[in-house]
């Protein structure tokens, strides 16, 4: 390689092995409340066995695990080998029903307790999360098989929101003021929506739960998590870290099952249920939508997205192909933020591409998520590793380059290599489709113009990245590109500090920031005289 190649690769290693959410350091428990951490992780020596048995395997209901009925279970698989980790209480629409009685029933007094009282509690959570921190990496690393680095910089991610909501809660403000036109005053008030449903996805098992659990305590809500099955066994640890940091019996529930539609379906359908949230594929979340409309239910919709990742002629390609290597290589591509689509300007995207393909087979280590070395773990399932091969194999049989991996290893597990793409035609599925997987198809472009016009040729609208020196065109094309957010010069974007959404058919609402916790709260109008 080149010096200038290497200076990349070794940024690229640096970035790939510390937190990759640089806003946070590792945060170490502070106040009062104590580390749970048995003393068998002393020294943060952690056993996957103690790990497995800290996780409640029913329902958690009320003040605790509950069989499901009919005391019907389902496996929970590794996806390193597909070995069973454990057992879990596959839900029936009789246990949803009570979840929600649950919510209700403690839906009056969590809304009355003081703003204050509930952000110490989320505060506690948060302190307790962060003492517990390896503890919820492996476990994410076991059901997900994301490597434990990826997994312990989303405890570190998804523990703030815990900290940041804590510290809302006691921010809802409302409004006083003199009717214009003298007859009166005006005051505005917000006020919790009421019980919640969470139908959360397995990529990010942590994260996607407690940046919906947070805002929600936060506003008064009580809630109703649905975990992907996939991966339930995270936010079940988390049901039960919550309940021993003091949050009260049924304002958060866990209702794990291999049957999502039957049993959230009557959730939906119930009119004691306020507000539905769902992280997931654009598909499903049309279909939530038309069954909420039957209630004009409340929802917000993380969904979908197709990211592209631009880069112009005046951009620094190491720190291009460095950020690049986050956008796509976080949790293994397996995110909704992850660069789907590399547009480099003619003039740079040889460089680009060559450097691209020397910082991935110099930095990714592809293996199990437990192996300290692994920087790059298996996809969730076989399926997933499926689709993933069929969209590269699309692409090379119309004209693409295949540059780098592109084929799945032999052996147990559901893995496959870093892959680059060169060259890739606009009739490939690649292209328009979303990739759930480490696959970066590069393609190039020739105008500023052009550039936009590709970025924004999806349906999809959530996130898109620019690197350019020139601050009048990172404004400029910011401000055109057609999505929720845009990260400039920088290939992660998540911050519980901000709001994250996005547009089009990425769905609508917002999560973090100020505006998260708008989602759960209702906006009240009281004239006066």
């Amino acid at each position: 390689m080149s010096d200038s190649a290497c200076q990349a690769a070794d940024a690229v290693m640096s970035l790939l092995t510390t937190a990759d959410i640089t806003a946070f350091d590792y945060y170490r428990p502070v106040g009062s409340v104590p580390s749970t951490r048995p003393a068998a992780y002393a020294d943060d020596m952690v056993s996957e066995r103690d790990v497995l048995e800290f996780v409640p395997k029913g329902l958690w209901i009320g003040s605790g695990p509950v069989e499901a009925t009919g005391g019907g279970t389902f496996a929970v698989r590794n996806p390193a080998d597909d070995s069973v980790l454990a057992q879990v209480a596959d839900a029936t629409p009789a246990d949803a029903m009570r979840a929600l009685d649950a919510a209700v029933a403690a839906s009056e007094a969590w809304a009355a307790t003081p703003p204050r009282e509930r952000g110490e509690i989320l505060r506690a959570v948060f302190e307790q999360l962060t003492a517990r921190a390896e503890e919820f990496a492996l476990l994410m690393t076991l059901e997900m098989g994301k490597a434990l680095t990826e997994s312990r910089n989303e405890v570190r991610y998804g523990a703030e929101f815990f900290r940041w909501f804590s510290e809302e809660a006691v921010r809802v403000h409302g409004r006083y003021l003199h009717a214009p036109s003298g007859t009166g005053r005006i005051m505005v008030a917000k006020q919790p929506v009421g019980p919640c449903l969470a139908i959360t996805p397995w990529n990010f098992p942590l994260a996607m739960g407690t940046r919906k659990i947070g805002p929600a305590l936060a506003a008064g809500c009580t809630m109703i998590v649905k975990p992907a099955s996939a991966t339930p066994l995270t936010m079940l640890a988390l049901a039960r870290l919550c309940s021993e940091a003091g949050l009260p019996d049924g304002v958060l529930s866990v209702v794990t099952t291999s049957h999502s539609g039957a049993v959230t379906g009557p959730l939906i359908d119930d009119p004691r249920l306020r507000k539905l949230t769902f992280t997931g594929s654009t598909e499903v979340g049309k279909k939530l939508v038309g069954a909420a409309a039957n209630r004009l239910l409340r929802t917000s919709m993380e969904l979908g997205g197709n990211a592209p990742f631009v880069v112009f002629d005046d951009a620094d390609i190491d720190s291009a192909v460095a950020g690049a290597m986050q956008a796509k290589l976080r949790n293994g591509g397996e995110a909704c933020t992850a660069a789907n689509r590399f547009h480099v300007q003619r003039g740079v995207v040889e460089e680009f591409t060559r450097k691209l393909v020397a910082a991935m087979t110099e930095t990714v280590v592809m293996g199990p998520g437990t192996d300290p070395a692994s920087t790059l773990g298996p996809l969730v399932s076989e399926d997933q590793r499926e689709i993933v091969g069929e969209l590269v194999d699309d692409a090379v049989s119309k004209g693409a380059q295949l540059l780098l991996g592109g084929k799945a290893p032999g052996g147990p597990g559901w893995f496959y290599p870093a892959t680059v793409l060169g060259d890739v035609p606009s009739t490939a599925r690649i292209l328009r489709e979303e990739v759930f997987g480490p696959v970066a198809p590069v393609v190039a472009f020739d105008t500023e113009e052009e550039g936009i016009a590709a970025a924004n040729d999806t349906e999809y609208g959530l996130v898109s990245y620019v690197y350019t020196r020139d601050l009048d065109r990172a404004l400029r094309v910011s401000e055109t590109l057609e999505s929720g957010m845009v990260g400039v010069n920088r290939g992660v974007i998540s911050d519980p500090a901000a709001p994250f959404g996005g547009v089009k058919e990425s769905g609508f609402g917002r999560e973090g920031g100020t505006e998260g916790i708008e989602e759960y709260l209702n906006t009240k109008y009281i004239a006066l005289t």
